[in-house]
C-alpha cells in the first residue's frame, strides 16, 4: 500500500495505491492521524486502489466522521464501489466518479 498526500485548494488529497487490507490499514491510520478535522475537505483518490478489506472500510468511515462529512471519495474502482453499495456506504459517503 502506498499513500501520497497532496495539499490542494480544496483541502487534502490522499492518493491510495495497492491493497488496503488489514496489514496496510496501519499506513492509512497513520496518514489520518496527521489530519486534524479542521481542513476544508479530505479527498481520497482511489484510482489505483486494487482491494479494500473491512478494516480499510472502517478507516474510511472513521475519516468521514473525523471530517464531519467533508470526505470525498474519487475514482472508486467498480469492484470497490460494489462493496460499498453492498454495505450501504454509498448512501452515506460522498462518492464522485
Amino acid at each position: 500500500m502506498q499513500i501520497n498526500r497532496e495539499e490542494v485548494e480544496e483541502g487534502i488529497v490522499l492518493k491510495l495505491e495497492g491493497w488496503l487490507d488489514t496489514g496496510a490499514s496501519e499506513e492509512l491510520k497513520s496518514a489520518l492521524e496527521g489530519i486534524t478535522g479542521d481542513e476544508k475537505c479530505l479527498i481520497m483518490d482511489m484510482k489505483d486502489l486494487e482491494y479494500i478489506s473491512s478494516s480499510g472500510l472502517r478507516l474510511v468511515v472513521t475519516a468521514y466522521k473525523k471530517m464531519d462529512g467533508r470526505l470525498v471519495l474519487k475514482n472508486v474502482p467498480e469492484d470497490i464501489l460494489t462493496i460499498m453499495k453492498t454495505t450501504g456506504l454509498d448512501k452515506k459517503l460522498n462518492i464522485e466518479k
